[in-house]
């Protein structure tokens, strides 16, 4: 039998090593997975107030995208100990965004199906919001280590709950869509390239949401509104809050919201319609209660346009990182000025954005009260 050949011990030389990378490809694609789902949850389950855990991860090479399935967070008391449910998604997907990458950007993006987060009274206050929201963008780092250019979440939900309350409260958003793109200003270069776009539903009214902004430079140019909201749904809040509850009405907000530089300026316009305080639910309350009742309703009728049937204010808001100037006067004649002057439109005003801004930075020499009241140039020239 005759030795191979030197040409045929490279071959198959060649040929074994071709099968040995096949074969390690192959192993570390199969354990891959568990090595990303170990580290994971190791990470979440020891961090410093919260412990969080994830159910399985598969990745899609061919993506260059890994899938999180049921990911929850929870925040734990430092004392006692006791979790108290903070952030869960039903899956997470995180991959590379191809389109980015054939403009030579390399930067990834996500995506949430059925997230949901509460807020719980005495487990979050206020001020630490800000630090949990940073914690979280600290976690999604260490699983997605591009920058982050789209995410779009679909049937979020975020609950405020509140168990110490008589009756217990569970306010809630649901059926939350969130779609920011271009956060990382891959293609578009403009002075407010990256938006977000947010719908919801809240108590049988509709929430739209729209940002323009550039991250970078903390510039932002934001309006929202809330229509149709259905006041009754409200009644354990105003139970717990107010002593009262609402027989009927619905709840609109409407608001305009710009900030350069650290500095914002906006107004927030609540609008209550068909507002009705007592009702035939009433019949079993306290006498006190129906005399409270009674007087919200006066203080309701009093402060009505009779030809809209709604109360309505606009509140101006303006400020920066150090302090929140609002105008209480102006509200109160805003007030005022809907129920026996004329009512105020259900709607944003579109008066809010960078260029008024600009504006209200150059006028910083007059004091708050005169920029509000004062009339704009355009009609200054109008009476001239």
């Amino acid at each position: 039998m005759n030795a191979p050949t030197p040409k045929k011990k490279r071959r198959i030389r060649k040929r074994n090593i071709l099968i040995t990378i096949v074969l390690l490809l192959v192993v570390a694609r199969i354990l891959l997975p568990y090595i990303v789902l170990h580290y994971g949850n190791k990470k979440l389950a020891t961090m410093d107030g919260y412990y969080g855990h994830v159910d399985d991860i598969t990745i899609s090479l061919y993506r260059g995208a890994y899938t999180i399935h049921k990911f929850y967070l929870n925040k734990v008391d430092s004392a006692s100990r006791e979790q108290t449910p903070f952030i869960s998604s039903n899956v997470i997907d995180l991959s590379v965004e191809w389109k980015s990458l054939f403009k030579g950007k390399l930067v990834g993006e996500l995506d949430f199906l059925e997230p949901k987060v509460l807020f719980t009274k005495d487990k979050v206050e206020p001020e630490d919001i800000q630090k949990d929201t940073s914690d979280f963008k600290d976690i999604l780092k260490d699983f997605m280590p591009l920058k982050i250019n789209r995410f779009e979440i679909a049937r979020g939900e975020i609950h405020y709950i509140d168990e110490t309350s008589s009756p217990k409260l569970d306010l809630f958003l649901d059926q939350a869509h969130i779609l920011a793109q271009n956060l990382s200003s891959v293609q578009d270069t403009s002075l407010l390239p990256s938006k977000v776009d947010a719908t919801a539903n809240v108590y049988g009214g509709k929430l739209d949401l729209k940002v323009r902004l550039n991250a970078l430079d903390n510039i932002f140019d934001m309006s929202a509104e809330l229509k149709n909201t259905q006041l009754t749904e409200f009644n354990e809040f105003f139970q717990a809050y107010v002593n009262i509850d609402v027989s009927k009405g619905t709840f609109g907000v409407y608001t305009e919201i710009a900030s350069k530089k650290g500095k914002w300026v906006g107004y927030v316009k609540p609008i209550i319609k068909d507002l009705k305080v007592i009702g035939p639910e009433d019949k079993d309350d306290n006498f006190w209660n129906k005399i409270w009742e009674g007087i919200i309703g006066v203080g309701g009728l009093i402060l009505k346009n009779p030809s809209k049937d709604q109360i309505a204010t606009k509140i101006p808001i303006e400020g920066d990182l150090k302090s929140t100037d609002v105008s209480t006067w102006y509200a109160i004649v805003q007030l005022l000025r809907n129920a026996f002057v004329q009512a105020l439109y259900p709607a944003i005003d579109n008066e809010v954005n960078l260029a008024s801004l600009n504006k209200e930075m150059e006028d910083s020499s007059k004091n708050f009260f005169q920029r509000v009241f004062s009339k704009p140039d355009k009609e200054k020239q109008k009476k001239n």
